[in-house]
C-alpha cells in the first residue's frame, strides 16, 4: 500500500512526542520493512526543520531533513500547489499533502488531524486506524 505521512506524524518520531511517537514509528518500521511504500509531500521536510529546529536546535533539524529525504519519497510541482489552492480545505498545508498525495498515486493519507482532512480525495486514517486496518487485511 502507497502511503503520504502528513507532517504531524513524521514530526511524533523526530520529536518523539508522546503518547504518539510509538505508532508512528511503527509505521516507519513497516516502510523499512517494504510493508508499505511510504512518501511525504515536500512541505513536509520544511516544516520539520522549522519545528525541530527551535526545539532541538539546527544540528538536529539538519539530521531529521536528511533522514527524511534518503529514506522517503517526496512529489512536489506547480500543478500539485495549484491544485492544492482549488481544493476545499481550511488550510493550504492541509490541501497541499492531499493533493501531493493524489499526484503521486497513494492510496492513503495517514494523519492524526483526521478533522482538518473533511475534503480529503483520498481515504485517511489516523495512524492507529492503519495499523489496525493493515492487521485486518490478509497478508
Amino acid at each position: 500500500m502507497r502511503v503520504l505521512f502528513d507532517t504531524d506524524v513524521v514530526l511524533d518520531v523526530v520529536l518523539a512526542r508522546e503518547p504518539f511517537a510509538q505508532e508512528s514509528a511503527q509505521l516507519f518500521k513497516l516502510h523499512e520493512q517494504r510493508k508499505i511504500d511510504a512518501h511525504i509531500a515536500a512541505i513536509t521536510p520544511i516544516n520539520v526543520f522549522y519545528v525541530t529546529r527551535k526545539l532541538k536546535g539546527p544540528r538536529e533539524a539538519q539530521q531529521a531533513v536528511e533522514l527524511l529525504l534518503s529514506s522517503l519519497a517526496v512529489y512536489l510541482d506547480h500543478s500539485v500547489l495549484d491544485q492544492a489552492y482549488k481544493l476545499p480545505f481550511g488550510d493550504y498545508e492541509d490541501a497541499v499533502q492531499n493533493a501531493s498525495a493524489v499526484a503521486s498515486g497513494l492510496d492513503v493519507i495517514i494523519t492524526r488531524d483526521i478533522k482538518d482532512y473533511g475534503n480529503a480525495t483520498l481515504p485517511v486514517f489516523s495512524p492507529t486506524d492503519f495499523l489496525i486496518k493493515l492487521k485486518s487485511e490478509p497478508t
